[in-house]
């Protein structure tokens, strides 16, 4: 599931600055060479085919995710106090990656990102069926207000894959794992988990 958001999330993106181009929200738009679909309706097709797929696997990953137990055991808890300290120790350079096991950082941007993924499937809807789904454009404060809430949303998943990929730079002992899903116990004996709670 999660190779497979590679290309339905590039798919995604792609035609979504092609649609934003054609009515951009603000002062820019994106370079063609980065856009799919060549023109709006074009766009619209991809971002609507692909957009089922996105739909399945994120269903099939939640499903998983609650039934294995994935989401209670790795992302859980998440406390002001532990998600405060692990910040600190990011922005020093001092903050412990422990291969098969989340930090407070980590835990918190994936909720974060699952967030974002909820709200931009949710306004995208209010955006493509804006008569039909009128009770959903109104939880978001209008038509124009959803499409303020898409970007943003889209720019939220963007700025995690970008944070994603830097620390797999950061750190490469994590790209193993993560192609093949697997993950050994850090090598490291003798070092103390640090306890946030």
């Amino acid at each position: 599931m999660h190779w497979l958001n590679v290309p339905i999330i590039g798919a995604m993106l792609m035609s979504g600055w092609e649609i934003y181009n054609a009515s951009p929200l603000f002062g820019f738009t994106f370079p063609p060479a980065l856009t799919l679909g060549g023109w709006l309706g074009g766009a619209i097709a991809w971002h609507l085919a692909v957009m089922w797929a996105l739909v399945a696997n994120g269903l099939l990953y939640l499903l998983w995710g609650l039934c294995s137990g994935h989401f209670r055991h790795d992302f859980l808890p998440v406390t002001p106090r532990s998600l405060l300290v692990d910040i600190k120790l990011a922005l020093t350079l001092r903050l412990e990656h422990r291969l098969g096991r989340y930090n407070t950082v980590q835990k918190a941007l994936y909720l974060l990102v699952l967030l974002c993924g909820l709200v931009l499937v949710l306004s995208g809807l209010s955006i493509w069926k804006p008569v039909q789904l009128s009770y959903l454009v109104m939880v978001f404060g209008g038509f124009d207000r959803a499409r303020y809430v898409h970007f943003f949303a889209m720019a939220g998943i963007g700025l995690f894959i970008i944070v994603h990929m830097a620390m797999v730079i950061m750190v490469p002992s994590t790209l193993l794992p993560m192609i093949t899903g697997s993950a050994k116990p850090n090598a490291k004996r003798g070092r103390q988990e640090i306890n946030h709670d």
